[in-house]
């Protein structure tokens, strides 16, 4: 059986892919526990459902600062490229996602605000990382 190394600075091409693909992972996981905690606000609470663009750009924007400072913990460069790569992938993720639930792929300036703050959050995560 072949093992895949996915820690460390030396682990070539494939474990820094790896290591990217779980730092999305974690951060659409975390995503999806912060947004059920918010549905229930919603759901039990007075919170009004007008805060809800400027919830899930937060919740994203922290998911994936998480997802990037996790992914870019044990390398010692490419913090800045390894984070920003995290943010793309999970904002192509959700995206698509988003776009097959709802029928609708077009863009609109919550779309392009959601990829900044994603390649944004994930690159000053990777940065955090890195010096971590």
């Amino acid at each position: 059986m072949v093992k895949i190394k996915d820690v460390g600075g030396s682990d070539g091409a494939r474990g820094g892919f790896v290591r990217i693909i779980k730092g999305a992972g974690f951060s659409i996981l975390l995503t999806l526990l912060l947004l059920l905690i918010y549905s229930c606000l919603l759901t039990y609470t007075s919170v009004n459902e007008n805060t809800m663009p400027a919830v899930i750009i937060i919740v994203s924007a922290l998911s994936i600062l998480a997802g990037s400072i996790l992914s870019s913990l044990n390398i010692k460069k490419n913090g800045l490229t390894s984070g920003a790569l995290v943010g793309v992938i999970y904002i192509l993720f959700i995206y698509l996602l988003s776009s097959i639930v709802s029928g609708n792929f077009g863009f609109s300036i919550y779309s392009v605000i959601m990829i900044i703050a994603s390649i944004i959050a994930g690159s000053v995560g990777g940065i955090i990382g890195v010096n971590r």
